[in-house]
């Protein structure tokens, strides 16, 4: 049994404290980064040292598009058309994969970021402009998604390979969506319980939803939000756990 551990990085702006230093504890811990393409964090500078730091821990590296929402953090449901969205995913996608390719690095997967990746999950128009856009930069890139989403459907159709993915530290819905974090409780905080469910969903491939139910939830790629307090000893803390489990962390793009 094995598992790719991921987190989101590059979320800060160039000059600002803890950019990209702030991302080298969780680094350790994790196999894939997504990186933030400018749009709803990150700017050239950021990218460029950010997936240096992944070069130097041996971690994969994708890119993590979001809407042009710097005040928003990405996180408000703009209203879009699927034209905007694969032009969106092409500029941030493609930007992303030259600054990686000068440092002699290629991208492994493509992650829509927070608003983008909830209404992509549900919209199959929105999610095919997403997978659209990912295979023109490159046919081998993966895309990740929810199971049974809009996303992984999409990345199908469009003969990409998908990437089913949980969340360690999101409350979740009876459908298996996510808690929208307008909503109390959406973050868990507690690091056992979060370690607990993570393990879980791995082993057991089922989640317990904020309505007490049993969803079940196969998935290849488990992620850490990385602008999560603590979020570097809680990946460490995860993948620990994992690793006494008897489950292999490791990148999902790897042999």
């Amino acid at each position: 049994m094995r598992i790719d551990l991921n987190a989101d990085v590059g979320e800060g702006r160039s000059g600002a404290v803890g950019h990209p230093a702030g991302d080298a504890g969780i680094m350790a811990c994790i196999t894939s980064a997504n990186v933030a393409c400018g749009f709803h964090a990150g700017d050239p500078g950021v990218m460029r040292a950010t997936v240096a730091l992944a070069r130097e821990h041996g971690v994969a590296v994708g890119a993590h598009p979001g809407f042009p929402d710097l005040e928003g953090f990405g996180r408000r449901a703009l209203q879009v058309s699927p034209r905007d969205v694969e032009d969106f995913v092409v500029y941030q996608v493609g930007a992303l994969a030259a600054i990686a390719a000068a440092q002699g690095v290629r991208l492994q997967h493509v992650k829509p970021h927070g608003a983008l990746f909830n209404m992509a999950v549900r919209d199959a128009a929105l999610a095919d402009a997403v997978a659209r856009a990912t295979a023109v930069i490159d046919r081998a890139l993966m895309l990740f998604g929810l199971p049974e989403s809009e996303l992984v459907a999409a990345g199908a159709r469009a003969g990409l390979r998908t990437a089913r993915e949980g969340f360690a530290d999101r409350a979740y819905q009876a459908d298996g969506t996510l808690v929208p974090r307008s909503q109390p409780g959406a973050v868990i905080h507690d690091p056992a319980l979060v370690v607990q469910r993570a393990v879980r969903m791995v082993r057991e491939g089922v989640v317990e939803a904020v309505d007490g139910s049993r969803v079940a939830l196969a998935i290849d790629t488990l992620c850490v939000h990385g602008d999560t307090p603590g979020a570097a000893e809680l990946a460490a803390q995860i993948r620990g756990a994992l690793t006494d489990a008897g489950v292999v962390v490791k990148a999902v793009g790897s042999a």
